[in-house]
């Protein structure tokens, strides 16, 4: 009872308090900023755009953002049994927290630059207007990144591009062509305030901006943009490929001459997981994210033919003669891994461990695991061998989401769509093949449209798996519908088994294996069995909260 008079007396006495000061309510804070006087000066505004950067930390399903999508396409599997792994079957619903979190994470970021871009243009006469440019500018360009995202997995969204009252709260969804030919006008608008490039890889620059304009419009297929895009970045010279592949994804990626941007990152402010995903248990990872064996089966062998085709492909040493991007990008068996040959046939119970010069038998933990890796390989990309032991678990190495290699490739996909194939379309596949530590044999000239356009495809997988676009492309070329139903295949594992396929796989035009005709195809490990409706999954569900709280919105078809 003492409590509860204390209590009235408390409330009573803060009323009175406010009745006698009418200005009570219109108080500032006095410890953080306040939204109606921030953006007094330069730094406020550093700050404000900081923030928006910082979205780019979103981390999904125990995933980086942008690395997570291929986890859900034919190039990888997500172990938990988590929202990541339905959307994978095809079982989501507009309840499903992976699809549901992009919607609230991007809106956010957004939401952040609406209230620089609706309160900040105040500032611009008091500060140096070219840098107010340059920092909005790259918000601007964050925005549009987001929206870029948003429309490709669900289709039509909702375009709000200033700070909303509740009353205007209920806003129905733009049409996806509305919402890129706005994306396309914002990134060809705030380029002319950005830099060439910067030496801080985490900053927007310009070739950022074109580098986002090429994919943006080559997931739209406006082959002109994109390839012009691109051919402005390419004639820039301010990139060049990097002959070291697999340094663009390690510590020394900061200093690639190739890499246009990266998501940055900091011990002490925020890390990311990827490590302790990717690496085996014997190296302190939980081998959670994994590829299956399609994926493995697409690189060619260094002739440039394919694994069916080419004399140098052993069934018994698979994994000898092949592209050197497949063992820069996956952990195959009998390849090192940080202290230890990664070995995961169920008969292999001892490996190999380095010690200094010298090499030990060892226990296996791979062989017989409940937890190892289930399809029988690692990814390697994106992970430092330098995070092992101590920050396997939170790693501090920046992540690179923009690249010239990427920006090669849309522009030799755009030519080859507009039928307009030069020598300039086989330069810019080239010079990707053959960087010195991949060497694979030159495309030659006189392909055809669709030869082309095959090989590209194909190359796209080889050159830019597990960066985030195999979802995208197989949406994009509608064939999702082919490559994901079906079974998720691992290697041969079963006791006594060899360990190997009888004959290789034939693999089609764009690299994707069949495995029908293979005499022990049953002694392959399915560690799952996905679908995939083209009717309804080339499209995310709207999250049914959002749907619930903004009735103009309306449900994609199938949800």
């Amino acid at each position: 009872m003492k409590k509860l008079i204390k209590y009235i007396c408390a409330v009573s006495l803060l009323l009175f308090t406010q009745a006698c000061n009418d200005e009570y309510l219109d108080r500032l804070p006095l410890d953080s900023p306040s939204s109606e006087t921030f953006f007094a000066n330069e730094t406020e505004l550093e700050m404000a755009v900081t923030g928006v950067y910082n979205r780019l930390w979103y981390s999904t399903q125990g995933a980086v953002w942008f690395l997570s999508f291929d986890f859900a396409s034919d190039d990888g599997w997500d172990r938990n049994g988590s929202a990541l792994q339905a959307l994978g079957r095809g079982e989501q619903n507009a309840d499903n927290g992976y699809t549901n979190g992009f919607w609230s994470a991007f809106y956010r970021a957004i939401n952040r630059v609406n209230f620089i871009t609706s309160g900040s243009e105040e500032l611009k006469a008091k500060m140096d207007p070219e840098k107010y440019n340059r920092l909005v500018g790259e918000a601007r360009f964050l925005r549009a990144y987001f929206y870029a995202y948003l429309a490709e997995l669900y289709g039509d969204v909702p375009l709000v591009i200033t700070t909303l009252s509740l009353d205007e709260a209920q806003t129905p969804r733009t049409p996806k062509s509305e919402v890129i030919d706005f994306v396309l006008a914002e990134l060809n608008e705030v380029k002319e305030y950005l830099p060439m490039n910067a030496n801080d890889k985490g900053k927007v620059t310009k070739g950022t901006v074109l580098a986002l304009i090429s994919r943006v419009a080559l997931w739209n297929e406006r082959w002109q943009e994109a390839a012009d895009a691109a051919k402005e970045l390419m004639d820039s010279g301010a990139y060049q490929i990097d002959p070291n592949y697999s340094g663009m994804f390690t510590f020394s990626g900061n200093q690639s001459p190739e890499v246009i941007m990266r998501i940055n990152y900091l011990r002490g402010v925020t890390t990311h997981n990827t490590p302790r995903d990717f690496l085996s248990r014997m190296s302190l990872g939980h081998s959670n994210k994994k590829p299956p064996q399609d994926f493995v089966d697409t690189f060619d062998c260094i002739d440039g033919l394919p694994i069916d085709k080419s004399p140098l492909y052993d069934t018994q040493h698979p994994f000898e003669n092949r592209d050197p991007r497949m063992n820069y990008t996956l952990v195959v068996p009998g390849s090192r891994l940080v202290n230890w040959i990664f070995e995961t046939h169920r008969d292999s119970t001892l490996t190999w461990e380095f010690r200094g010069d010298e090499k030990v038998r060892v226990p296996n933990i791979e062989a017989q695991h409940a937890y190892a890796s289930f399809t029988g390989y690692l990814f390697r990309k994106h992970v430092d061998v330098a995070d092992y032991p101590t920050n396997v678990g939170a790693s501090e190495q920046s992540l690179t989401i923009f690249r010239l290699g990427e920006v090669l490739l849309n522009y030799a996909e755009a030519k080859v769509e507009m039928n307009e194939i030069d020598a300039s379309v086989y330069e810019a596949i080239n010079s990707i093949r053959t960087r010195e530590s991949v060497n694979m044999p030159p495309i030659a000239e006189g392909k055809t449209q669709d030869e082309l356009r095959n090989l590209i495809r194909k190359e796209r997988r080889s050159e830019l798996g597990m960066e985030g676009f195999r979802y995208f492309d197989i949406r994009r070329w509608k064939i999702a519908e082919d490559v994901i139903p079906g079974p998720v295949r691992g290697r041969v594992n079963r006791y006594g088994a060899g360990g190997w396929l009888n004959e290789p796989p034939i693999i089609d035009p764009m690299g994707t294996p069949s495995y029908d005709h293979i005499s022990n195809a049953s002694e392959m490990v399915v560690i799952e069995t996905r679908a995939f409706n083209p009717s309804r999954d080339y499209l995310w569900p709207i999250p049914r909260i959002e749907l619930e709280t903004n009735k103009a919105l309306t449900q994609n078809p199938g949800y």
